[in-house]
């Protein structure tokens, strides 16, 4: 399979007009360790966004207070946007998932990128963003981005409380 990249990846306008869009996020991939990117993603979302968020994972019950379900076809409701958090190999298959549920957008996180799931997910009309974050596009959009530890370049007047 060839690593050059042809697929042309959505603009920071039309990844907030998919945010803005978006009622609902399905995670696939979630982890139960604190030390995976899934399961930051999943806090973040929980406690700093409006949407209704979905665990997906076969070999686990429950994550964070919540139950984990083991596919996409078993949530309560159709995911407007899969949030994937898979290895290569299977993001195909997640796409063709996320294609049969009824989900809006294909979504692979940062370093996920795969022409075959993005041709799948787009041949059936879901928007798809590949080798982006979730939180992190949330977070420049809504002005969070200094919650997780980067510059921002925001200068205020407000004066720092120090503990």
């Amino acid at each position: 399979m060839s690593t050059q990249r042809t697929w042309v990846g959505s603009s920071a306008p039309e990844r907030l007009g998919i945010l803005r869009g978006t009622r609902s996020i399905a995670i696939v991939g979630m982890s139960n360790k604190p030390s995976r990117a899934s399961y930051f993603v999943a806090t973040y979302l929980q406690s700093s966004s409006p949407y209704r968020v979905y665990f997906v994972n076969p070999v686990l019950d429950e994550v964070l207070g919540q139950k984990v379900y083991p596919s996409l076809a078993e949530l309560p409701e159709v995911p407007d946007l899969v949030d994937v958090f898979r290895k290569d190999a299977d993001l195909p298959g997640v796409a063709r998932e996320a294609v049969a549920v009824g989900a809006k957008t294909l979504w692979l996180q940062l370093g996920s990128w795969n022409e075959e799931a993005a041709a799948i997910a787009e041949d059936a009309g879901l928007d798809v963003v590949m080798d982006q974050c979730v939180k992190i596009e949330h977070a420049r959009f809504h002005g969070g981005l200094h919650l997780a530890g980067f510059n921002t370049g925001v200068i205020s007047s407000k004066r720092q409380v120090l503990a």
